[in-house]
């Protein structure tokens, strides 16, 4: 199974973009986030004509949304309200083979990392809080998780550790959020296995970089973890960093793996 992840950054915006990226690829799931449009206006016919017959959408308009489209049955299991709001950060089925497959679009957190200043950030930190005790309650279970966590956990994972500490996406305070809830679900990071530190990695590059790629500013914010008893499943996978540089991109690029599942 090939399944890939990618904050697309609005769906409707972006459907050639994902149309290009489901010919190249032949990907079996995909997992979107910031799909930024409400179920009725979703392309489901669209994407059902590229092959995705399956499709579970929690949309909002104009921000946030995720969605999860198959080639192959589901059954849906649920979509959590974390930090206490309604903001479709979050959406699960269970693919064949009782796997359970959760797609999260965790909030950026805005640009100050004080709480006690920025509401955008204290939210994040709730966020994390309860998706730790999440994490840690279905331990065991055969379980994948993708998305956008808006966090880059190692070094590595950066174009400068040093010169990001202080940056929203990879302040200690975060960082050690993410890594607990990595610890406490016994989670296998699945890039990272694949590539290990401290070769450098990264999903994101920001729009404010007219010249991206030569720069290579990028962080890891776009992840795929397996539950630990399922690592041996992994077969191959890393980042499609060509997506990027496609028209009128998304600032994410596309995050896959092969599974035999």
């Amino acid at each position: 199974m090939k399944l890939i992840t990618w904050n697309i950054n609005s769906v409707r915006l972006r459907l050639a973009q994902l149309q290009k990226l489901i010919e190249q690829t032949q990907a079996d799931v995909i997992c979107l986030q910031e799909i930024k449009a409400e179920n009725k206006v979703f392309p489901t016919d669209e994407l059902k004509a590229l092959g995705f017959e399956h499709q579970a959408v929690r949309g909002m308009k104009a921000y946030n949304g995720v969605a999860i489209l198959s080639r192959q049955p589901f059954k849906m299991i649920e979509s959590i309200n974390f930090a206490g709001r309604d903001d479709a950060r979050h959406i699960a089925v269970e693919l064949k083979g009782g796997v359970e497959l959760h797609n999260f679009y965790v909030p950026a957190g805005g640009d100050i990392p004080d709480p006690a200043v920025n509401e955008k950030f204290a939210h994040k930190l709730q966020f994390l809080n309860e998706l730790t005790t999440w994490s840690q309650a279905g331990k065991g279970r055969s379980r994948i998780m993708v998305g956008d966590l808006n966090i880059a956990p190692l070094p590595d994972d950066v174009w400068s550790h040093k010169q990001l500490l202080d940056v929203v996406s990879h302040t200690p305070i975060e960082t050690d959020g993410l890594n607990k809830v990595l610890e406490v679900g016994a989670w296998c990071d699945a890039l990272r296995q694949l590539t290990p530190a401290p070769e450098k990695l990264y999903s994101w590059w920001s729009y404010r970089s007219p010249d991206w790629e030569k720069s290579d500013r990028g962080r890891r914010l776009d992840h795929i973890w397996l539950a630990e008893h399922m690592s041996r499943q992994l077969q191959d996978g890393g980042v499609l960093k060509d997506a990027r540089g496609w028209q009128q991109p998304s600032d994410h690029a596309p995050v896959w793996v092969d599974l035999s599942l």
